[in-house]
């Protein structure tokens, strides 16, 4: 009776299927093993100490009740003013949309632009969002995925020009990527630019990283490019560089006319963005707030370069040091066959039952594609410390090499 009642578009819908990774790791807890954290792209650090003051000013200030569902207008101005300069553009406040985080832009730009039936390139492997939201909406999934190099990932360009018909309307566009903490060259930026000109497509960009830089990698955004500005919605949110993810305060920026649509949504969903966490939000825009970020880039390029290293002494693991994020997207083909699996979920649980450690695969970024013949996993070092970072690869290493010495004895 219950499932008669149920609406037909909620099969559409999809999940972010790291969060039931973590119910798993939780059970392994339960039973007194150590777990190591790598599944969930949440960030240890404490919000900073000059932000949760300003939140409380805010409140004591009586900044409790409704605001405009834009939002207000010093924060408006301010994101108006740094997202510009950062990335060469000019920005005013009717460009800004305040959102409760990043993730409702995705839905509230694709309500506004896409019609039942439109087609939607998306990166796969991506966040998993994307997905769910094209197909509950009504579109037609379009992905486009990635190539591993010696040096690295790039996008598979000319597989994204093939799948691209006279029903292509949306492009999305995650530059310094979840999962792969991949940033794409200016080259490759400037392809995907001339590609949405050629078709007219509208883009969104997913900048939620765009502060996470490692290497000397400088920030660089696909709306600054010739062409691009008026077609252009960038995601934006605070949950990343000021480790703010329970929070929830982001921003839709982009076309006065999409912003205008977006704005509607709000008012019909949520009203409004939290009144005074939006006073908070100005505070990160800051010197001060500058500064914090660079700390925790510095503790998280730390955790990188450990985690990285230690990786590649684990038997059958292979990976690159990704320029951005938080991730590590490791090659685990040779390690799957040397267990003799091939599915992902039997893997990952193997894993996790035998040394606690836990981690998502890339099919919790996107079903896996036609062709594909490599296989990923996800490490998310934001959540995690040094110590158990290597005692996590210490783990890995002697399960590993007990694998490869056990084939070897058979043998």
């Amino acid at each position: 009776m219950q499932t008669q009642r149920v609406a037909s578009r909620m099969g559409k819908l999809g999940t972010e299927t790291a969060f039931a990774v973590s119910l798993e790791a939780a059970k392994v807890a339960e039973t007194g093993k150590k777990v190591y954290p790598f599944h969930i792209g949440d960030l240890d650090f404490a919000s900073p100490d000059f932000v949760v003051q300003s939140m409380n000013k805010a409140i004591a200030d009586g900044k409790t009740g409704y605001c405009a569902g834009a939002g207000i207008l010093p924060l408006r101005k301010r994101l108006a003013e740094v997202l510009g300069e950062q990335r060469g553009v000019t920005y005013g406040p009717e460009h800004i949309s305040v959102q409760s985080g990043g993730k409702p832009v995705i839905t509230k730009f694709f309500s506004s632009v896409m019609e039942v039936g439109d087609e939607v390139l998306y990166p796969s492997p991506g966040y998993p969002i994307y997905e769910s939201q094209i197909q509950y909406l009504g579109g037609v999934l379009k992905p486009y995925t990635y190539i591993e190099k010696e040096d690295g990932f790039a996008l598979d360009l000319d597989g994204l020009r093939s799948q691209i018909t006279s029903k292509t309307k949306v492009l999305v566009y995650n530059n310094y990527q979840n999962p792969m903490g991949i940033a794409s060259s200016d080259e490759e930026m400037a392809e995907i630019a001339k590609i949405a000109i050629e078709h007219d497509l509208l883009v969104l960009s997913d900048e939620a990283y765009f502060n996470i830089l490692y290497d000397g990698v400088k920030g660089k955004s696909i709306v600054s490019l010739p062409g691009m500005y008026d077609r252009t919605v960038i995601l934006y949110t605070y949950s990343k560089s000021w480790a703010m993810t329970g929070w929830r305060l982001g921003a839709a920026v982009g076309p006065q006319w999409i912003i205008n649509l977006i704005n509607k949504l709000n008012t019909n969903d949520e009203s409004c963005t939290t009144h005074f966490i939006q006073w908070a939000g100005i505070e990160c825009l800051t010197k001060e707030g500058e500064k914090y970020t660079a700390e925790v880039v510095s503790k998280l390029q730390e955790r990188r370069d450990v985690l990285v290293e230690a990786m590649r002494k684990v038997p059958g693991f292979k990976c690159h040091s990704p320029p951005a994020a938080f991730y590590l997207f490791v090659n685990v083909t040779e390690a799957m066959e040397k267990l003799g699996l091939t599915n992902y979920e039997e893997f990952r649980r193997n894993i996790l039952d035998a040394t606690g450690v836990a981690f998502c695969t890339r099919e919790h970024f996107g079903a896996s594609l036609p062709g594909e013949t490599q296989k990923y996993v996800r490490f998310a070092y934001s959540g995690i410390g040094l110590k158990d970072i290597q005692e996590a690869c210490e783990q890995l290493k002697n399960f590993m090499e007990k694998v490869y010495k056990s084939e070897t004895s058979t043998a």
